[in-house]
């Protein structure tokens, strides 16, 4: 009895286009069951496939090239899986930075070896809020090292579900589910990133590019403001290292990243849709959130003899006086080392760390960043009793 599977082939009807004519003999009825193969058509695929690659090779060539040229140069992206990597390398009596970017720019593990004794992790990234890594290491019951947190009030406070706080949520997470094959694929990854300019994940995908088309707000759709653009590179111990164009002096890309740091750090108008007295106390009492939970943080921490500093970097121009002015240091700064009996070291308290000029407004240069830590070191030892 001939099968279904027969049977369907022998009724099916499929275009002829693609797929030869059955002979006489397969065509009458109670034959053999029908078999229609799709012919390869004789073309020159060697031929093709040696004109193809050059194609391919030559447009990437050309394309490196032109990164290049407007200032790219090869460096690690800041992935999730960077940051999971990074932190795999914390051990329970570990020294670990956290915060914000001007802990990633403007401390330097060579120094902070030296002088502390023991090589940090570095796990400060751009525009992150802390909390979220202050919290997943405090929970780590293995965990009794140091900590040393850098503060930038704005992102300090940053409320849930802001950008701040789920980019550090989107690293602590990661950390937590990694898989294998996510772990392989970084690795694989860096070595290529280390070599080539176009692999910025931040700055050159496609979506990264149709965020830059100029497009205006609008009543209901306000446009936020774009992130900066490349100006730091970044090592397989997650160091940000500003660039040389952007520390020089008057420069284009120095200009440009000044001008976006206003518009980053302006507190956006209240929302529409909500009664302002409404949404100021629901801020208000996020605020006070976070002051608890940074003080139990803490708390636990030294618990079971970890310890916690509290750094505030250098910042400049503009952007200073518009931190100061909306963040003052007496309503976040000085509450979060009351609540938490933390040491604080604040650099304008000490004429030798006061004295830093951020190019940019808001990171030291790469040379700088070896001078500030090494000053920075005797502070953290007498802070942290070490």
């Amino acid at each position: 009895m001939p099968s279904s599977t027969s049977n369907f082939k022998r009724i099916l009807q499929l275009p002829r286009l693609f797929f030869r004519k059955p002979t006489e003999a397969e065509s009458v009825h109670g034959g053999p069951p029908l078999e229609f193969e799709r012919p390869i058509p004789q073309i020159p695929w060697r031929g093709m496939t040696v004109v193809v690659v050059l194609v391919v090779i030559a447009a990437a060539i050309a394309w490196e090239f032109y990164c290049r040229s407007i200032g790219y140069a090869p460096t690690l992206n800041n992935t999730e899986d960077l940051w999971a990597m990074a932190r795999q390398h914390v051990q329970p009596e570990s020294v670990v930075i956290i915060g914000d970017s001007r802990g990633w720019f403007d401390l330097d593990l060579d120094e902070l070896q030296k002088g502390l004794g023991k090589r940090p992790v570095q796990l400060a990234g751009p525009g992150s809020c802390p909390y979220p890594v202050l919290a997943d290491l405090t929970n780590d019951e293995s965990f009794h090292g140091v900590i040393i947190c850098s503060f930038t009030p704005r992102l300090f406070m940053a409320p849930p579900g802001s950008p701040p706080m789920e980019r550090a949520e989107k690293n602590v997470r990661r950390s937590q589910t990694q898989t294998p094959a996510q772990r392989v694929s970084q690795y694989l990854a860096m070595p290529l990133e280390e070599h080539i300019a176009f692999l910025k994940q931040s700055d050159l995908t496609l979506e990264e590019l149709l965020k830059r088309l100029p497009i205006p707000n609008r009543p209901s759709a306000l446009i936020p403001p774009p992130p900066p653009p490349y100006f730091q590179t970044i090592d397989r111990e997650r160091r940000a290292r500003m660039i040389e164009e952007c520390a020089r002096p008057g420069s284009e890309l120095q200009r440009t990243i000044q001008q976006g740091w206003i518009p980053l750090f302006t507190p956006p108008p209240p929302p529409t849709y909500i009664p302002k007295e409404v949404f100021m106390a629901q801020m208000m009492k996020a605020i006070e959130q976070r002051f608890q939970d940074v003080a139990a943080a803490a708390q636990k921490l030294r618990s079971r003899g970890g310890k916690i500093a509290f750094v505030r970097l250098p910042v400049s121009g503009e952007l200073k006086v518009l931190e100061d002015r909306t963040t003052p240091r007496g309503q976040i700064w000085d509450r979060v080392i009351k609540d938490t009996a933390a040491p604080g070291i604040y650099f304008e308290d000490f004429p030798e760390l006061a004295g830093f000029n951020c190019p940019e407004w808001s990171h030291l240069s790469a040379g700088d960043s070896v001078e500030f830590s090494k000053r920075l070191v005797p502070h953290l030892r007498a802070a942290l009793g070490m």
